[in-house]
């Protein structure tokens, strides 16, 4: 069914009228809807990503049974240094993760990166920070949908789309009801809050607009811009009552002390933060270390167990120690230094594909010196490879031309409260499927089965 689809909307592509008309309307709309990361447009294809109803179905149930897992290394964490030490939190982290936000999950919103091979389907990394793409995939998806080809195509082929921003701010009232203990009176002024200047600015403003045509005012702005006195948090000089947080630990740490105000809300209670400081914890990419160390089994059922055996690859921080690998005892870095073409090396606490070495295409030079840099770094995990996803898609190059380049394929669900409702797909010619990097995302549209 996949492959009948993909085929036959490739055949559309020949028709030359048809893929013109198509590939102005994909520009124009890109335009339009601010669909633009670092000046650049975020959808360099002239094809969705079809995920069949039945893969679907089975995506859901094995992010939720995942998220369920972090769940529960959160509240381990918090009450244990050795998981905080494990997971390579560090001591000003820890002070933040120590604030109560006021309401119990760990990251409101999130995003597994995974891979969805033919007889596999394995997470790589969770994004529970912050993630970007939200709003950005639901405009994606308005888009294609409005695409003569796609028009086209949905002749034939039945297709539904996901929602990302209605998810995202019920999420959000969510957590303010729960922080409050009581529903609101009114709904409350949200400041999207990051730095100035950043790539995803067309992406917050997606989301504010999205926000006030719902009823809930909101505001962006930037650390500089808040101030806090007489318990109330003011953004650009207008009262706030919740955050969502945009800003990542590691860009606000360096300036917390000159721009306190956003910290010392939140440290008083004073304001509603999502996500909140606590979602640092399973951000570090570590958690994979901790899911698939037999040594903390015992804070997982056997079906969350079983979930992560199947999906989830084994992972280890970088150190001079002892472990196992699938059962067997080995030295990590000596091991780690021989078996380069199943590992990759990634820092534990960094995104945008920053710093990544991947053993299969190294060298053993290349390897040896990426060891040392992690080995050095003191921060670094070491990860399984797995079976990754390729498929052909028509790629829109500089001069507007469309060739038909196998890509690679990175399914990215997003979570709202732990719950899968919507996705993207991020596509690459090279072996890291990453906006930031140079790659492209498309919108994920769920393909009835016959």
């Amino acid at each position: 069914m996949f492959k009948e689809a993909v085929d036959y909307y490739h055949q559309l592509l020949e028709d030359e009228e048809l893929k013109q008309a198509s590939l102005q309307a994909l520009q124009d709309g890109l335009e339009e809807a601010k669909l633009i990361f670092g000046g650049r447009r975020l959808c360099p294809y002239l094809r969705p990503d079809f995920v069949l109803e039945s893969d679907w179905e089975n995506v859901v149930r094995v992010g939720e049974t995942i998220f369920n897992t972090l769940q529960k290394v959160k509240d381990a964490a918090v009450e244990s240094d050795e998981l905080l030490n494990e997971l390579g939190v560090t001591e000003i982290e820890k002070d933040l993760i120590a604030i109560d936000p006021g309401y119990k999950q760990v990251c409101p919103t999130s995003r597994l990166d995974s891979f969805f091979a033919e007889d596999s389907y394995s997470y790589v990394e969770l994004n529970g920070e912050s993630p970007a793409g939200i709003a950005y995939s639901d405009s994606s998806r308005d888009i294609f949908l409005s695409l003569p080809i796609m028009k086209k195509f949905t002749e034939k082929f039945e297709v539904r789309g996901l929602e990302g921003r209605a998810n995202l701010l019920k999420t959000l009232l969510e957590c303010y009801e729960e922080y409050l203990g009581q529903k609101p009176e009114k709904p409350p002024v949200i400041a999207i809050v990051d730095l100035k200047g950043l790539p995803t600015q067309k992406e917050f403003e997606l989301c504010k607009d999205y926000f006030e045509e719902n009823g809930v005012p909101s505001i962006i702005c930037s650390p500089d811009e808040l101030a806090f006195s007489n318990g109330k948090l003011k953004a650009k000089g207008e009262e706030v009552d919740m955050v969502y947080r945009r800003l990542l630990v590691n860009e606000y740490l360096p300036i917390m002390d000159e721009h306190p105000a956003f910290v010392d809300a939140y440290r008083e209670g004073a304001v509603c933060v999502a996500n909140s400081f606590r979602a640092k914890l399973v951000h570090k990419k570590a958690i994979f270390a901790v899911l698939t160390n037999k040594k903390y089994a015992h804070l997982f059922t056997e079906d969350e167990l079983a979930a992560i055996k199947k999906h989830v690859p084994w992972t280890r921080m970088l150190r001079d120690e002892k472990t196992e690998f699938y059962g067997e005892e080995i030295d990590l870095v000596e091991w780690v230094r021989a078996n380069r073409d199943k590992l990759a090396l990634k820092p534990n606490d960094d995104y945008g594909g920053h710093g990544i070495y991947i053993g299969w295409v190294s060298s053993e030079e290349e390897w040896e010196e990426a060891m040392k840099i992690a080995l050095t770094n003191e921060d670094y995990i070491v990860q399984e490879r797995v079976k990754t996803a390729k498929e052909v898609f028509p790629f829109i190059d500089d001069d507007g031309k469309v060739h038909m380049t196998e890509s690679l394929v990175d399914l990215d669900p997003l979570l709202f409260n732990g719950k899968v409702k919507s996705s993207f797909t991020r596509l690459s010619i090279t072996e890291l499927a990453n906006v930031t990097s140079g790659g492209g995302m498309v919108p994920t549209f769920i393909l009835k089965d016959k």
